[in-house]
């Protein structure tokens, strides 16, 4: 196994630090460890499970300040983006504190003669395997109601947030629950593969939890399958973002400024493709390149800085790589398309037009500061359009027709459809996707529900 892992800052270049990746026995113990927390966890009663988790909301705020700090460190997103994964994440904790027992509460089943009902009963320990985009927030809208319902969670965090993964164990301690409830794995980059197949094989993991790339999905996905364990894959996006010609432009266009380049456009749930009705179009594309264009690229430590970096080099470089290759295939590049000279990890906001259906920007997601502009000859044309992706994780839809714009988000496949607001996640509805954007489902009552036993029970009384 690799022995050391070195994380780097997005904004400079520089190292940050060095950790030990863990060795087979160091896994071995810290699985065993989890499994024994979490079986005395789940066998407590909820409201002891609740306060632990209004404690947790506390501390999520009493320790914004420092994880912020970290966040843009390890990752480069902009301080205030930063400070709002924590108060996110103390809100969804809230949330869940204030609604567990009505959404795990036994569940009557009126049947003549038999006592019925269902139970939604903890399953045991959770493996959760991580991204970097979103070191907190990511990890917390599993983790808080995988906790409340009574699991305990093995993390296995991106190598470049190994500092926020370590700092996330010890929250949960702080906040007073059980040491190795939480248990963060550090494992290399190149280790991975095989440490998760390991230990989706192990019987004391109950089920397997996945925001990240189709590759890692499919691997982890068909590992769970072989296993017969529970999974959720939470994978790539390539969300539409359509405006018709009765949109309100300049809403419309500040909405979707802010939908793809908020985190630097690190999203599953940023808006990528842009699909404009035709009689629009030179205006919403002169707008949207006018703003893309008064965006403030910078250190994201400034408190005027709109775009940081990318999280690391090879993610700026693949982001060039699908610039440059649509453009040789017929976009029309618009403003931006290339690095920022300096230290650190920049890209100018890019935005190219005429991009169409079998051009890279169009058809793979594009994980960083570019808009692809297409033009839809009619509503029909816009759903073809936005229907053609192998994603579908949500779209959005601009018009002052609240009618007109369900009928052309109903066309399309998605796990979330949002009318003159831009994608979210939010702790009161679910969130997840269909396609190739993954199943199964984050958030609100489908979100806690994932990981627990739907468990009926049927009793009937003997006769004397």
């Amino acid at each position: 196994m690799t022995t050391q892992i070195a994380t780097i800052c997005p904004i400079n270049g520089a190292q940050l630090e060095t950790y030990p990746s863990m060795s087979d026995a160091a896994i071995e113990s810290a699985v065993s460890k989890g499994y024994a927390a979490a079986k005395s966890w789940g066998q407590r009663p909820l409201d002891e499970r609740v306060a632990a988790v209004r404690r947790l909301a506390e501390e999520l705020r009493k320790q914004a300040g420092a994880f912020a700090e970290l966040i843009t460190s390890e990752m480069g997103k902009v301080s205030a983006e930063a400070a709002g994964e924590m108060e996110k994440s103390a809100v969804t904790a809230l949330y869940y504190a204030d609604n567990a027992s009505r959404i795990l509460g036994d569940e009557k089943v009126s049947i003549d003669g038999v006592d019925a009902w269902v139970s939604y009963e903890p399953i045991g320990l959770v493996l959760a395997v991580m991204p970097w985009n979103f070191p907190v927030w990511q990890v917390m809208r599993f983790a808080i109601p995988s906790i409340t319902a009574g699991n305990g969670i093995v993390l296995k965090h991106s190598p470049n947030v190994t500092g926020c993964a370590l700092a996330l164990q010890q929250l949960f301690v702080d906040a007073g629950l059980p040491e190795n409830l939480v248990t963060t794995l550090v494992v290399a980059e190149p280790d991975v593969p095989a440490v998760s197949d390991r230990l989706i094989n192990d019987d004391r993991i109950a089920a397997v939890t996945l925001t990240g790339s189709n590759r890692a999905g499919a691997a982890v996905g068909a590992a769970a399958g072989r296993a017969s364990k529970k999974s959720v894959l939470e994978l790539g996006g390539s969300d539409a973002f359509v405006v018709l010609d009765d949109a309100d432009l300049d809403t419309a266009v500040a909405a979707a400024v802010k939908a793809r380049f908020h985190n630097a456009g690190q999203s599953c749930v940023c808006a990528k493709r842009f699909i404009v009705s035709e009689a629009i179009a030179q205006k919403f594309t002169e707008k949207f390149v006018t703003a893309t264009k008064a965006l403030v690229v910078g250190d994201p430590r400034q408190a005027n800085t709109q775009v940081g970096p990318l999280a690391r080099g090879d993610l700026r470089d693949a982001l060039n790589r699908q610039v440059r290759e649509s453009v040789a295939a017929g976009a029309v590049l618009l403003t931006g398309g290339k690095a920022v000279d300096g230290p650190g990890f920049f890209y100018e906001p890019t935005v190219l037009g005429a991009t169409a259906p079998g051009m890279v920007a169009f058809d793979e997601e594009t994980f960083g500061p570019l808009a692809a502009i297409a033009v839809a000859k009619s509503d029909d044309d816009a759903i073809r359009l936005a229907n053609a992706s192998p994603f579908g994780l949500s779209i959005s839809v601009w018009s002052k027709s609240k009618d007109r714009a369900f009928a052309v988000a109903k066309g399309v496949t998605s796990g979330a459809a949002f009318i003159n607001a831009v994608t979210a996640s939010d702790a009161r509805i679910p969130f997840g996707g269909t396609k190739k954007s993954g199943y199964g489902r984050e958030l609100a009552a489908a979100g806690i529900r994932e990981f627990t036993n739907a468990r009926t029970y049927w009793a009937v009384e003997q006769k004397a």
